[in-house]
């Protein structure tokens, strides 16, 4: 396993970036505009640590220019890992006695969440793995 990224939701993205890059230097070091999803992913990282990183997600303003209400700490959104087989992995936490709340049904990613309700976000190493049951066919269960 192999810890990538955290991600946290902002609110204005420029006073994030200026926040993490110009106050605590942090380099950027991808960006991707998501037009039909309506958001924006910054991922930044320290020079000496660059596979460390922290995602910045922005959530596009609606139509009549409201934003999404962060309260409760949903400004934090997940951790995330990189793993080498995730259905057994997943197979792995349930059998532990956790729910996998997003499946890997697409044999790319999944979320579990912890026992103080921190997500986990798991993704595939290298290629999608071929659909499998009772993955494919599982539904999502509560929030991620």
């Amino acid at each position: 396993m192999k810890y990538l990224h955290t991600m946290v939701r902002v609110r204005d993205l420029d006073a994030s970036l200026r926040f993490y890059c110009e106050g605590l230097g942090l380099k950027e070091m991808r960006r991707t505009d998501v037009p039909q999803g309506r958001f924006t992913l910054v991922f930044l990282a320290a020079p000496e640590t660059p596979e460390a990183e922290i995602e910045l997600t922005y959530n596009w303003p609606g139509e009549n220019g409201e934003t999404e209400d962060y309260g409760g700490g949903r400004n934090f959104g997940h951790l995330a890992f990189r793993v080498d087989d995730i259905y057994a992995l997943c197979a792995h936490l349930q059998a532990l006695g956790y729910t996998i709340h997003r499946p890997p049904r697409d044999g790319h990613m999944a979320f579990v969440r912890s026992p103080d309700l921190i997500s986990v976000e798991l993704l595939q190493k290298g290629d999608r793995l071929p659909a499998q049951e009772p993955w494919a066919s599982m539904a999502n269960t509560g929030t991620w």
